[in-house]
This record gives C-alpha cells, sequence and structure tokens, in this order.
C-alpha cells in the first residue's frame, strides 16, 4: 500500500518539529550555562547547527512533497522545557542537571526519528535521510551522556 504524499510529509514534519525542540532546548541551555561550564558552549552551538541542518534537509523534502514546512515545536516540547524551568529551580541549574535534560531531549529525539523509521511507505531514499539523521543525533546523545557522566564521577 502506498503512504500518501500528506502522510509523509507528516513524519517528516515530526522531525523538523523535533529539530525546533533541539533548537530550542539548546538556546535554554547555554543561556542556563554558568561562567566555569563555558566549555559546553561550543558543544551545544555544535547540536543546535546539527538541527538546522537537519530542519534544511527534511524541509526540502517536504517542499518537495508539495506541503508546508512545520515552524513550531512539538507539545512535548514544550513540556520538555518546561520540566527544565521546573528542575532549575531546585537544582540551581547545575551543570550536571542541565545535562541531564539535555539527555533527555536527545532520547525525545532518538524516539521520534526510530518513530519515524518504522513508519511503513516511507521512500528508501527519505529512510536513508531519516537514518542518517538519526545516528548523528545518536552521536550527539553520546556525547551528551559522557559529559553527564563525568559530572556523576566528578
Amino acid at each position: 500500500m502506498e503512504t500518501s504524499n500528506a502522510k509523509i510529509a507528516e513524519v517528516l514534519n515530526d522531525l523538523v518539529a523535533i529539530n525546533n525542540d533541539r533548537i530550542e532546548g539548546y538556546i535554554r541551555a547555554l543561556k542556563e550555562l554558568k561562567e566555569e561550564d563555558e566549555d559546553l558552549k561550543p558543544l551545544f552551538l555544535g547540536m543546535i547547527d546539527e538541527s538546522r541542518q537537519a530542519k534544511m534537509e527534511l524541509g526540502n523534502e517536504v517542499e518537495n512533497l508539495k506541503s508546508d514546512i512545520e515552524t513550531s515545536t512539538t507539545t512535548s516540547g514544550e513540556i520538555y522545557r518546561g520540566w527544565m524551568n521546573f528542575k532549575a529551580i531546585f537544582t540551581g541549574h547545575s551543570r550536571h542537571a542541565i545535562l541531564e535534560t539535555c539527555e533527555y531531549g536527545e532520547d525525545a529525539a532518538q524516539k521520534a526519528y526510530q518513530q519515524a523509521l518504522e513508519e511503513e511507505g516511507i521512500p528508501a531514499f527519505l529512510r536513508e535521510i531519516i537514518s542518517s539523521q538519526k545516528e548523528t543525533l545518536r552521536a550527539s546523545h553520546n556525547e551528551i551522556k559522557a559529559f553527564r557522566d563525568q559530572e556523576v564521577h566528578a
């Protein structure tokens, strides 16, 4: 059964929204950094760039399907950022808390990409784009996790 262009565009736009979440999340994380945490700034800026590139690539495919590109974030992303604000009240914006929250966001991105890959009827070339982006984000997840784990053992 062939999947409609509208359904394919919806799946891609879900990933665009997740990348919008990542951008917003890392912008927020940058604002939470203390002076002694400046070493995380290049990491977070790199992840913002990753998501901007992913958005552009996905957006081009959405436009090729004659659909509009998603410009908002996901509801769960809004909840994620709200949780980050709430948690900051109790943790004093600690380095560990920021990294833990970023890892939580990376887990959500991995889940969204996995769900997109499980959709039936996605053309092989789009599946390849999604898979490649998922792997890039997996590497970012692992990098965040490594930084967070260093904080646990520090």
